[in-house]
């Protein structure tokens, strides 16, 4: 299945951090402090998502507090960090939420999101994901992770809702 015939539904998009977010390396100073570095474009998508009312979560398997900082900036009060099995959080949130499975897009890049990648009713990988990722994806982007895979999904979601014209209107005529 595809994002055209799947998209429609989505109103949660939950999103796994390294290596989807960003590009999988982790970076350490001489003081230990952790880096990360995150895809500008990403953080507009997102941002656009949200505009269109819908809700976009982290669910991640380790824990940062980069990720924090990085989404308090972008309003994503779904943080869910330090789950090596996503696949009750995910559920959890879904509950939480009232949705369906059907209604969520996750996009992963590894072996811990396989689980979530088959419950999601539409499961994306990105496109340097490990191999057994990207077979079980009902999609998989073009871009990797980190050079703009997140924004790349939300473009083609909110495409297939016939609601990108109208998100970035105000840039084009502004």
């Amino acid at each position: 299945m595809s994002i055209a015939a799947l998209g429609g539904r989505i109103e949660l998009i939950l999103s796994d951090v390294d290596g989807v977010l960003t590009d999988g390396g982790i970076v350490f100073d001489n003081q230990g402090i952790e880096t990360k570095k995150f895809h500008i474009r990403d953080g507009l998508g997102i941002k656009l998502w949200q505009r269109a009312g819908y809700r976009f979560g982290i669910l991640t398997a380790r824990t940062s507090q980069i990720v924090k900082m990085r989404a308090a900036e972008l309003s994503v009060d779904l943080v869910r960090q330090g789950f090596e099995d996503k696949l009750p959080a995910a559920q959890e949130i879904v509950r939480q939420l009232r949705l369906s499975p059907e209604q969520v897009c996750y996009i992963g890049d590894d072996l811990t999101d396989i689980p979530v990648l088959r419950y999601a009713g539409l499961g994306v990988a990105v496109a340097d994901a490990a191999e057994d990722a990207r077979q079980v994806a009902d999609h998989v982007t073009r871009r990797p992770g980190g050079s703009g895979a997140v924004r790349e999904l939300i473009e083609d979601l909110l495409k297939t809702q016939q609601r990108w014209d109208d998100l970035i209107r105000k840039y084009l005529n502004g």
